[in-house]
């Protein structure tokens, strides 16, 4: 997601800081681009905000925060560390991420981040992704009522399950975990949504490319939903 992110925003001539813990992906990402700073940083420990603090040389316009979550599994399943686990890289991290940019925000930058639909509509087979998500849902708009009066806007990208590797990875676990074929999982996913079919990274990362536009305002504090028709609630 976040390499995807990277390379579309690049095409639009925008200059950015790329954070990651491995030193050779930020390599191969940033490779014959003058416009990619690479920063080496593990946004789960504190250490991360002075490292992305020492690469900012200007204004931030936009900051995006694109973390995966380990946890899977019900409550009866899930490891207790693995969740605490998840939330320090996703609802710290995320806190981690603010404080090393917001002395770098001018009127009109954006703060964004994705948080998945489990954090809206919850599953007995997803206690973390669920739980974790809800508390980033809270943290975004709690950042919304802090930063929308000093004129930065805050964005939470919800996409549905998106067919990517990683998705693939955890299906592929879930399939041999249940004894069951791969595309019986992957079927089950489709299923949820009521487009009948799963969403893709370039769709994510067109969403994210809006958010730079002026008119982008008045979404502060909203969330946009990519899901595919996947949520059944009305709000």
């Amino acid at each position: 997601m976040g390499s995807v992110i990277t390379r579309e925003l690049v095409k639009r001539g925008l200059r950015l800081v790329a954070v990651a813990r491995s030193e050779d992906q930020l390599a191969e990402l940033s490779a014959g681009s003058d416009l990619i700073v690479p920063c080496v940083a593990d946004i789960a420990d504190n250490s991360a905000i002075e490292t992305i603090k020492a690469t900012l040389d200007g204004p931030v316009r936009m900051a995006v925060f694109a973390a995966g979550l380990p946890a899977r599994g019900s409550v009866d399943t899930t490891d207790p560390d693995a969740l605490m686990l998840g939330a320090n890289v996703k609802m710290a991290g995320l806190v981690r991420l603010l404080h090393a940019v917001r002395d770098n925000f001018v009127k009109g930058s954006r703060f964004v981040t994705f948080a998945g639909t489990l954090g809206i509509e919850p599953k007995p087979h997803e206690a973390g992704p669920g739980a974790i998500n809800a508390g980033v849902f809270d943290l975004m708009r709690q950042i919304s009522l802090l930063y929308g009066p000093k004129g930065v806007t805050v964005h939470t990208i919800a996409p549905g399950p998106s067919d990517t590797p990683r998705l693939r990875r955890i299906l592929t676990n879930v399939a041999a975990e249940r004894g069951v074929d791969f595309d019986k999982v992957y079927a089950e996913y489709v299923r949820e949504n009521s487009l009948g079919r799963l969403g893709t990274v370039d769709e994510i990362a067109w969403a994210v490319m809006l958010l730079p536009e002026p008119q982008a305002d008045l979404m502060h504090g909203g969330v946009l939903h990519l899901d595919a028709g996947a949520l059944r609630g009305t709000t």
